[in-house]
């Protein structure tokens, strides 16, 4: 490896060289028999997908935010109904409550940068109806006490799994707990199509077939229009490309635990960060590291220090949490806003190799290093 490398955040052609020939073989198929839309490629893929996640039905949709939207409408949510959400999430998820009529109410995240269970109990008024913890970077936030919550209050649980398949909390997927859970496949997620895409997780057969009438113009399984309905297919080409891809999946997430294994040996001692928890910091979580989200005290430094070294590196959402966005989505969460003042997104995708990994690391310390001397002289 040169001594400067040019390590970007993500590499995204790597989303398609990664099995370039079998995508290849893959994209002629469907081509040469003109199945374009709706056709078997789409059928399996969500077949595979229930398989994989264990839930009984995987509705392919156009993309996360058509998933977030659908399945609430689905499930009834409508105007003035309040949603409790991590603040900590992509807009994406607070505007799908916003476009069914609902009221995003965002709450405080965890050090783990979690939806934070008290924060949820806190916010429940006689308005809330629902409660949507967004599966964060990866991991599956604390689902038994959100579903006590749940339970104790009478209240619905939607998952925003966008960046979280694969990952399970007490052995179960991330997207299987709640009424039903959605994720995305945009190219940079976990599974990551050629373009935008995403599926629906659920148990209720009455609410996937009202789901599945609802992504396709209200048109049912027989092809009897039933209702009014949006266009948000999930292509068919782009399932098939995802089926060749989730037969991969289960060795691309463990090379990113590898990577996430690399940066905890090299980063733990480093008392300046705080790091995400280590693959195997407790039984409970099995997490698949869709990113790897530190925080520094001097984070725009080291930021800084990184490009120069050659090291992409990105502040998740533009370093605004949803009520920071002057959508009229307002709270005072303290602990969330100096999160996101410190965190920083590390280079976490299956095209890193060790040393790469390795040279991050090296970088982050010799700033660590550096400011203390700094500081000392």
């Amino acid at each position: 490896m040169p001594e400067q490398p040019n390590i970007p955040f993500f590499n995204y052609p790597h989303v398609f060289k990664q099995y370039e020939d079998e995508v290849l073989d893959c994209i002629s198929d469907v081509g040469r028999r003109g199945a374009f839309i709706l056709q078997r490629d789409l059928e399996e893929f969500e077949r595979n997908l229930a398989e994989f996640s264990g839930e009984k039905f995987a509705l392919g949709v156009a993309n996360g935010t058509d998933a977030l939207i659908i399945a609430l409408r689905a499930a009834g949510i409508g105007e003035g109904d309040e949603v409790i959400f991590s603040s900590h999430t992509y807009v994406a998820t607070a505007a799908a409550i916003h476009f069914v009529g609902g009221i995003p109410v965002p709450v405080e995240c965890g050090a783990d940068h979690m939806i934070d269970p008290d924060a949820v109990r806190a916010a429940i008024t006689p308005r809330t109806c629902a409660i949507m913890p967004t599966q964060l970077n990866g991991r599956t936030c604390d689902m038994q006490a959100i579903q006590e919550i749940a339970d104790e209050n009478g209240l619905l649980v939607f998952e925003d799994a966008a960046q979280a398949l694969g990952s399970k909390f007490q052995g179960r997927c991330a997207g299987t707990f709640g009424i039903a859970g959605t994720i995305s496949f945009y190219p940079a997620k976990t599974l990551g199509s050629l373009g935008d895409g995403g599926a629906i997780f659920t148990n209720d057969e009455s609410l996937f077939d009202w789901m599945y009438a609802y992504r396709d113009h209200g048109r049912n399984q027989d092809g009897d229009v039933i209702g009014w309905g949006l266009n948000s297919r999930l292509d068919n080409l782009q399932a098939a490309i995802l089926n060749v891809k989730l037969k991969h999946y289960a060795d691309d997430l463990q090379r990113r635990r590898e990577l996430a294994g690399i940066y905890q040996d090299q980063l733990g001692s480093v008392d300046e960060l705080h790091l995400p928890p280590a693959p195997d910091a407790d039984a409970e979580h099995f997490d698949v590291f869709q990113n790897y989200e530190i925080e520094s005290d001097n984070r725009d430094n080291l930021q800084t220090f990184l490009k120069a070294g050659g090291v992409g590196t990105i502040v998740q959402w533009g370093g605004k949490v949803v009520h920071q966005l002057g959508l009229g989505v307002e709270g005072s969460l303290p602990f969330t806003e100096r999160m996101i003042s410190r965190s920083l997104l590390l280079p976490m995708h299956t095209a890193l190799t060790d040393d790469e990994v390795g040279f991050v690391c090296k970088r982050i310390k010799a700033f660590h290093a550096q400011s203390a001397n700094q500081r000392a002289a």
